[in-house]
């Protein structure tokens, strides 16, 4: 008796699904709770596993198709039923394994041992709705052996990478670079034990129409003139606008990889001659010349995933809160005092360097005890008062800015809170960080003046009610005690939302991360 293979039950912030990428192929044995489906939604992939051991019979849902929570995805028989007359006619391969193909089957990689699997996105969490594939590490043909990342998916918040789930190699590359995938999307079909020229792999009988293609299979090289490109070639190519003519291919059989095309970009020997320049020679078409007169050159380049997010989210902040900034100066003399005392000793005790920002953080969440209107959240018409402090720490990468969380801080000693920026700011750096790393947070600080301003606005982050703002230490002269003195100055900046928090409240807050930075044996003595 066949059981039926179901998406899951959707968070209620989720209204359907997009089926991303079969792991499993009609005709394929599984084992019970291996994976055999990914679904993406706007915010997470969600992994389907197969409820017992047996053999997919039929596949009602195919790759790219939207769904419901709940809804019939296919079928799984007994574990000695085949792929028959169940089969839907919708689908696009049965698993080729007697060594018969029809027309729309998966064509077998060479020398593989027969298995395949299907190549899918991450299961992405509840607050991502889907991902963009960034990056291809492995083409067509390509070998790749267990745990080795095949692709990049980029959301809007973190990087995740997509390795291979045994020695072999990809069979066919479904989506290409730049397309977008909701969780557990299907992303391409990975063969065991293949490996070598790609080109076999792929059927010439494989249909256009793949609604989750822009291209052939995606992972077909085009040809161009006389020049054999890779989709990823062929993406980066047409992004820099340069003649395929002159790069030349080190694949096999002279196929143009990406390499060749980064290399063409980075050495300039591809650029296409401009028709309303005057001829120059190559020496000077590969050199950085100056702009012809009446020339107006524009550059238009996909916004990032991540950037679309935080445009997003910076708008809806403006547009749904009564934000407004209350501003104050710190005297920094007293940590800096500290720093310059303890730098070294503490170095050697923690393995880490004294900085500001576990000051910052410290001070943050004994004024957040104080004042627990700040560390609050709005939830529709409810608030939700928070008996803890997780303050987020924004990190600027290439990607944009994301903002890791540390959780209860005011457990924390400075060393842990220095340590943990650390491997927050190189992991974010190099789109590592976990997607958990970002969720939650209760208070946010942005620190502006690593970059040299000297006080700015910070906007909310959602749906926290409160952000500070840090920045650039400035010498100024200062009256103390009657007397003009030369002091270490900051402007902080402390954004809230006047729904939640009065203005009252909001000052009363920020003067008391002053005062506690100001003289830091209050944060010693609780005071």
């Amino acid at each position: 008796m066949a059981t039926e293979i179901k998406a899951p039950t959707f968070p209620e912030s989720v209204a359907e699904g997009s089926v991303a990428a079969w792991h499993k192929q009609p005709g394929d044995s599984v084992e019970r709770d291996e994976l055999i489906v990914e679904i993406e939604t706007d915010k997470v992939v969600l992994e389907v596993v197969a409820p017992d051991a047996g053999t997919l019979t039929e596949i009602q849902a195919n790759e790219g198709d939207i769904v419901q929570s709940e809804q019939v995805l296919g079928l799984l028989g007994a574990a000695e039923e085949k792929a028959g007359s169940k089969a839907s006619a919708n689908e696009k391969a049965d698993a080729p394994k007697g060594g018969e193909a029809s027309d729309s089957a998966q064509p077998e990689a060479p020398a593989s041992s027969g298995k395949t699997h299907e190549v899918k996105a991450p299961t992405f969490p509840e607050s991502i709705q889907e991902g963009t594939v960034s990056t291809w590490h492995k083409q067509v043909g390509e070998a790749a052996q267990r745990d080795e990342v095949l692709a990049d998916i980029e959301t809007d918040k973190v990087v995740l990478e997509v390795v291979a789930p045994a020695d072999g190699a990809l069979s066919e590359i479904k989506v290409e670079e730049g397309a977008q995938v909701e969780s557990e999307a299907v992303l391409g079909i990975f063969a065991e034990g293949a490996g070598g020229d790609g080109s076999a792999s792929v059927s010439a009988s494989e249909p256009a129409s793949d609604a989750s293609s822009s291209a052939d299979s995606g992972g077909e090289s085009e040809q161009v003139g006389d020049k054999i490109l890779a989709p990823a070639a062929r993406k980066l190519a047409a992004e820099h606008d340069l003649d395929v003519s002159k790069i030349e291919g080190t694949g096999k059989g002279g196929r143009v990889l990406k390499e060749d095309v980064q290399k063409a970009v980075k050495e300039g020997t591809a650029k296409k001659a401009s028709q309303s320049a005057p001829a120059s020679t190559p020496a000077q078409a590969a050199a950085a010349a100056p702009v012809v007169e009446g020339e107006r050159p524009e550059k238009r380049v996909p916004m990032s995933r991540l950037r679309q997010t935080i445009a997003k989210r910076l708008v809806q902040a403006q547009q749904t809160a009564a934000m407004l900034t209350t501003y104050n100066e710190v005297d920094m003399t007293e940590v800096m005092s500290l720093r310059s005392q303890y730098k070294d000793t503490f170095l050697k005790a923690h393995d880490t360097k004294l900085g500001f920002m576990g000051f910052f953080v410290k001070a943050a969440s004994e004024a957040l005890k104080r004042f627990p209107d700040v560390n609050a959240s709005i939830d529709g018409t409810d608030i939700v008062y928070h008996g803890y402090q997780d303050i987020g720490v924004a990190v600027s990468t290439e990607r944009g800015l994301v903002v890791p969380v540390l959780r209860d801080t005011d457990s924390m000693k400075i060393a842990d809170v220095e340590k943990q920026i650390v491997d927050f700011g190189k992991r974010a750096r190099d789109g590592k960080l976990g997607i958990d790393e970002m969720q939650g947070g209760t208070f946010t600080i942005t620190n502006g003046g690593i970059f040299g301003s000297l006080l700015s606005t910070p906007i909310l982050n959602p749906p926290q009610t409160a952000i500070l703002g840090m920045h650039k230490i400035q010498e100024r002269p200062m009256a103390v005690n009657g007397k003009v003195e030369i002091r270490p100055m900051m402007y902080l900046a402390l954004s809230y939302d006047h729904r939640m928090i009065d203005g009252k409240d909001a000052v009363q807050f920020l003067v008391t991360i002053k005062e506690l930075l100001e003289d830091p044996a209050r944060l010693l003595l609780d005071v």
